[in-house]
């Protein structure tokens, strides 16, 4: 059909110059899975001195070069209290783990090798100098990089810059998603709806989607269709700071469709309207200067199906984090009829055994939830696509 916008197309639009935010500095308890907008660079050792990788005894390898041997029991060194004095010919110091090794020892004489009583300690075996000694700076040393920008704050990460010292880390600020649910016949979900009306539910799947990708979602509630009241919401979107405005519903062709001509008067430059897929093909893309405005189908299947494939790689994008996962090869449980000019994105379930099995729901309609929530998967098929058996290959987009 002349006049829709291919998927790929629409998806190039939406990404064009979507780049890292700009940085913020937060308190690194607060930094897990956010992204590092700089370098972290040591600004101490870790370890900071010498220090033991066992229980035992700090002793001096020439000490006990010839086992057994007796050496005298002079302290002991504790991890946050070091022993002060120096390990002298035919001495030792008790020691525990990631406590300093004293002056003087060289080595470590784990406690499975050794015997002690009467202020006396027995080395039953040789050990070599430097043996379960963790050196200062075995880990970092002051001035390494240790982590690089770009890098999103797992676990193992967060804990690499808090072994730094550092109370706070500079991260990719979260791209801030308003959203606005458009319709008359929408209520919140707790409230009774009239006879007429039904409970809104795309706002809350789309706001996960939107915490999913690193962003921060605005819920801004209903508008009513009158456009008087979308354009002053419109405005109140704008006015939110947000880096991306979502809207859902409103932005078909039908007498009530409202949202286009709103978005228009508030001066929104127009990107594109409608694209050929299903469900979805209403999807309105915009831009008010940097905002980017996404209009996302009424249809809470359509809306879900597009908040997948548009808006989470876009605020994975703003946000600096990974794009969205790439299509996984699999083969199909069951026939599929021809596809006509749209690329379609049928619900299914995907399970992996010797290979990635589809099996696509029979029902498809997009006002479906019931379907969408047990899928785990979309078999993606492309514009033209023949009849397909089952075996056949194809492209799934993994939900969860």
């Amino acid at each position: 059909m002349a006049g829709l916008l291919p998927v790929e197309t629409a998806l190039e639009q939406i990404l064009d110059g979507a780049a890292p935010l700009d940085p913020e500095a937060v308190a690194i308890g607060e930094a897990a899975g956010r992204v590092l907008a700089g370098d972290v660079i040591a600004a101490r050792a870790q370890p900071p001195f010498p220090a033991s990788a066992m229980d035992g005894y700090a002793v001096r390898a020439a000490d006990i070069a010839a086992a057994p041997a007796k050496l005298s029991l002079i302290g002991a060194s504790i991890a946050g209290r070091r022993f002060e004095g120096h390990v002298g010919p035919g001495q030792a110091v008790r020691i525990f783990t990631g406590a300093p090794v004293p002056e003087g020892a060289d080595t470590i004489l784990i406690q499975e090798n050794a015997q002690a009583g009467d202020g006396m300690v027995t080395a039953m075996v040789s050990v070599t100098a430097g043996r379960h000694i963790r050196r200062a700076g075995f880990d970092f040393k002051p001035g390494e990089t240790v982590l690089l920008r770009g890098r999103v704050l797992d676990p193992a990460a967060l804990s690499l810059a808090a072994a730094t010292g550092r109370a706070a880390l500079d991260v990719v600020r979260r791209p801030r998603v308003a959203i606005l649910s458009t319709g008359s016949e929408l209520v919140p979900p707790g409230v009774a709806p009239g006879p007429d009306q039904i409970v809104a539910s795309n706002a809350y799947g789309v706001a996960a989607l939107v915490r999913d990708a690193g962003g921060e979602a605005l819920d801004l509630g209903i508008v009513a269709d009158d456009e008087a009241r979308l354009r002053a919401a419109i405005r109140d979107a704008r006015a939110s700071g947000a880096d991306v405005v979502v809207t859902l519903g409103g932005a078909s062709v039908g007498d009530h469709d409202l949202v286009a001509a709103a978005l228009a008067a508030e001066g929104m430059a127009p990107g594109f309207w409608k694209i050929a897929m299903r469900p979805g093909k209403p999807l309105l893309f915009g831009r008010f200067g940097a905002v980017r405005v996404l209009g996302l189908p009424g249809n809470p299947v359509s809306s879900l199906v597009c908040g997948h494939v548009f808006l989470k790689p876009l605020v994975a994008a703003l946000a600096g984090l990974p794009a969205a996962p790439a299509l996984r090869d699999a083969v199909l449980a069951a026939p599929m009829k021809a596809n006509d000019h749209r690329q379609d994105y049928v619900r299914a379930v995907a399970r992996q055994g010797e290979s990635l099995v589809a099996t696509p729901f029979v029902t498809q309609d997009s006002s479906v939830l019931t379907t969408f929530a047990a899928a785990n998967a979309l078999i993606v098929r492309a514009p033209g696509a023949p009849a397909a058996e089952a075996g056949d290959p194809c492209a799934v987009l993994m939900l969860r």
